[in-house]
């Protein structure tokens, strides 16, 4: 037994004398020739298949359901006010703070072109930008973006719904707020 104790020590001595020096192994720079590859190539093509780990690989409908639940209009109202009044403003007309401080007019929300467009135009120009429009995409995740597109058509519809449509308890509390 004490053979295998004077073994060990042994055997961790030895490996403690060892020094790994991984800053000085040989590296290859970006592009640089490579002896160990065939076509001498140090970079290396992707791999069919291969997907950028920010990807979009959320499955994408072409429009929102008919019928939306209240929660995920609350949770598209919470997160136009994070990503989308600074431009946009709280109302979508498009007069936000960094609007009003020198930075050119997104489009109003309630105009006819917008309004007119598709959920899913809606949602892609979301995830891509649109013009001088950040795409948020790689910022926020796609049933976020789903929300953030039916709190917007619940913009849309508020503003142009008539009055002789509210219920009576909603037109009390209309004028209550004025």
């Amino acid at each position: 037994m004490t053979r295998w104790v004077a073994l060990g020590i042994c055997a961790v001595a030895l490996l403690a004398g060892c020094e790994q020096k991984m800053a000085n192994s040989p590296q290859l720079k970006a592009l640089d020739p490579s002896p160990f590859f065939a076509n001498d190539s140090g970079a290396r093509p992707e791999l069919p298949g291969t997907v950028a780990t920010d990807a979009d690989t959320w499955p994408t409908p072409n429009a929102l359901p008919a019928a939306l639940p209240l929660s995920m209009l609350q949770h598209g109202r919470q997160q136009f006010e994070i990503f989308c009044t600074p431009c946009h403003a709280y109302d979508g007309h498009g007069h936000g703070r960094v609007v009003q401080r020198g930075f050119p007019n997104p489009p109003d929300l309630h105009s006819a072109a917008i309004v007119a467009l598709s959920d899913r135009q809606i949602f892609d120009v979301i995830t891509h930008g649109y013009g001088i429009m950040f795409p948020y995409g790689g910022r926020v995740p796609a049933p976020d973006r789903w929300a953030i597109v039916s709190y917007i058509r619940a913009l849309q519809y508020a503003d142009k719904v008539p009055a002789a449509d509210l219920t009576p308890d909603l037109t009390a509390k209309l004028e209550a707020t004025k």
